[in-house]
């Protein structure tokens, strides 16, 4: 059988290797052009957002907390200051586990559920590459222990920061305020952006009111990091502006002179300078020590405090309400005067006890057996309740509404700290609005004595009482008299400023009310007579006893068989010197029973110390000054019990 011999067709195999390696050019010069393309998306179009990219990763923007600004009082003795503390600080983006993190932390430190809550509330809201505080005031101890372990925690390093101190404790508390970590609510109503770096702000008193000034601006650094997180050099860095510093009104002696006054007791004491409504002391006891409130105070503590029958988170000062009682008395009758009110400027017949006409009811005075036909000068001096019943009833609550508004009665006085209560001015109107009642003549005569529904907050009495002294100038009571820049040195003075200027018609009227009250000091019946002892100035004041509980019309009030927390309020009102005032002073003591026994010799240490003829303070509980006169019993049943001035 012949064999076939094929012979190969070069030719055709020559074009299939030449179609091949054009295709497969075609396809590598395809693949190029993709490369190329993306390489100039990438490098050309692309350029300025990738380059934004890759220099986030080794560049960050790091925050630098401001300076907050000192508090001094008026002679440059501190208040508030910044000492250096050690702290943890987490960077979140370093670390995978938050949770596990403060679990193996709390071996090596304490940390509390309330630092774990308050970290874990501000990582919800800040940037994950910013560094957040876990436990600020860390001892050498704790420090230490931490140290060795560092290598354990990345992500977690100690930082040094400035942390606020008080170094005088509860001295001027409820004034200077504190500050504290900033907490849930705190973080939707702040600027975030310029309290970046920063964890605390001002919580209460001039720390809060005065945050603006006191905070500063934040600043911040541009800093190359590794793949750690940690720095490696600073590339641009702009500096924070550090709060202003805070010259208070406030003297730190005075206030000292002042707390010492008030030793034991529950109540307040305000210091003004009528002229331009400084206030020279604030005082509400009692108190507490700010500094544990700086670095997160534990539940048992905050608790205690916050259920303390004696209420020593609270200003009384400012907040406290309480029936003003004869303090008012002086006010009233230049009211009488202004309005030329019957018995004003006549006399008026006390037997002991007020009847409104075609009544039963009777309205007994603190006297029990009455202080006999007696004038609007010793109805002041000696603190006659009938005269100034029937002088209520002729002026009516209406004027009266009008009148005692007008010294700032039932409005804020306007001092730069949050918070303060109103007070209440009643009238018709309000009883119409608040109660939906009518108001009755009975309300009218006990508002002639400052108990009923009128209540005062202690700095409305210093204010009215400055504006006594001033003869119907009205100030506004301030806080700051001056700030500073701490780089520059430069000062900015807060001018006095006036808010009311009361003008009688007839400026004897005033004479007449100041020789009033001056004699309630050192007439031989007035009811504060036992102040004025070895005294080189002259004081003009006002008695007041505010009823705590009602009085039966036929029970009588008896101290003694009553609880001390039922025990009538002590008041006292009162500025000096007389012709050229540059002090008036309120003072509340809480269930001391009269104003006479328990508050004006308080008035009297508290002025001697700002005339520097100050004796020694009492020791808590006691006092160096003696009431003008024990309490009278009460005559004839009233709706209210009878309260000497």
């Amino acid at each position: 059988m012949a064999r076939l011999l094929t012979l190969k067709d070069f030719s055709r195999e020559s074009h299939l290797a030449t179609a091949r390696a054009l295709a497969a050019v075609i396809i590598v010069g395809l693949l190029t052009l993709v490369l190329v393309g993306r390489l100039v998306h990438l490098q050309v179009l692309k350029h300025q957002h990738f380059t934004t990219l890759s220099e986030n990763n080794r560049v960050k923007i790091v925050p630098i907390a401001p300076t907050r600004g000192l508090i001094f009082d008026r002679n440059g003795e501190i208040l508030a200051q910044n000492l250096p503390a050690y702290g943890i600080e987490v960077i979140p983006e370093l670390v995978e586990d938050v949770d596990a993190l403060i679990m193996e932390l709390r071996k090596i430190i304490e940390i509390s559920d309330a630092d774990e809550e308050e970290f874990l509330a501000v990582l919800a809201r800040k940037p994950r590459f910013e560094k957040i505080p876990l436990r600020s005031r860390l001892d050498d101890y704790e420090v230490a222990r931490f140290a060795v372990n560092r290598h354990r925690f990345p992500g977690v390093d100690i930082a040094a920061r400035l942390a606020r101190d008080y170094p005088h404790g509860e001295l001027g508390v409820h004034l200077v305020g504190y500050v504290g970590r900033i907490d849930r609510r705190e973080l939707d109503s702040i600027d975030q952006a310029d309290y970046r770096g920063t964890s605390h702000i001002g919580k209460t008193g001039i720390e809060a009111s005065h945050e603006d000034w006191l905070h500063g601006t934040v600043g911040y650094q541009r800093v190359e990091t590794n793949a750690q997180g940690r720095i490696l050099r600073v590339l641009e860095r702009h500096d924070p502006v550090p709060g202003r510093n805070l010259y208070l009104t406030m003297d730190a002696g005075l206030q000292r002179t002042a707390k010492a006054a008030l030793g034991d007791e529950r109540g307040a004491i305000v210091a003004l300078e009528p002229a331009t409504g400084a206030v020279l002391a604030m005082v509400s006891a009692p108190g507490f020590n700010p500094n544990l409130f700086v670095h997160g105070i534990g539940v048992d503590t905050y608790r205690s405090l916050q259920r303390s029958p004696a209420r020593p988170l609270f200003n009384r000062a400012i907040n406290g309400q309480y029936p003003p009682g004869s303090t008012i008395k002086p006010l009233l009758g230049l009211a009488g005067l202004e309005h030329n009110v019957g018995h004003a400027h006549g006399e008026s017949w006390c037997p002991g006890w007020f009847r409104l006409p075609g009544r039963e009811r009777r309205y007994r005075d603190w006297k029990k057996h009455g202080h006999g036909r007696i004038g609007l000068h010793d109805a002041i001096v000696q603190s006659c309740d009938v005269y100034f019943y029937e002088l209520a009833l002729g002026l009516g609550i209406d004027r009266m509404h009008e009148y005692m508004s007008s010294f700032g009665f039932g409005a804020r006085t306007g001092i730069r700290l949050g918070g303060e209560s109103l007070g209440l001015m009643p009238s018709r109107a309000w009883k119409r609005n608040a109660r939906s009642q009518s108001w009755y003549p009975g309300e009218t005569v006990i508002t002639g004595i400052g108990q009923g529904y009128m209540l005062a907050t202690p700095l409305q009495l210093a204010t009215a009482t400055a504006a006594i002294a001033t003869r119907g100038i009205r100030m506004r009571p301030r806080i700051v008299d001056r700030t500073m820049d701490p780089a520059s040195g430069e000062t900015e003075v807060v001018e006095p400023e006036t808010t009311a200027t009361i003008s009688p018609l007839d400026f004897a009227n005033w004479e007449r009310i100041v020789e009033a009250m001056a004699d309630v000091v050192h007439g031989s019946e007035g009811t504060a007579r036992r102040i004025s002892a070895d005294i080189g100035y002259q004081i003009a004041g006002k008695t007041g006893t505010a009823q705590v509980v009602g009085i039966g019309q036929n029970e009588e009030y008896d101290a003694d068989r009553l609880e001390k927390r039922f025990h009538d309020h002590g008041l006292f009102v009162a500025f000096a010197p007389v012709e050229e005032p540059q002090i008036a002073v309120a003072v509340i003591v809480e269930n001391g029973g009269s104003g006479s026994g328990a508050a004006a010799p308080l008035a009297r240490l508290v002025i001697d110390a700002w005339f520097d003829d100050a004796p020694s303070p009492p020791a808590p509980g006691q006092r160096t000054l003696r009431a003008a006169s024990e309490r009278d019993q009460p005559g004839s049943a009233g709706p209210i019990a009878p309260v000497p001035g």
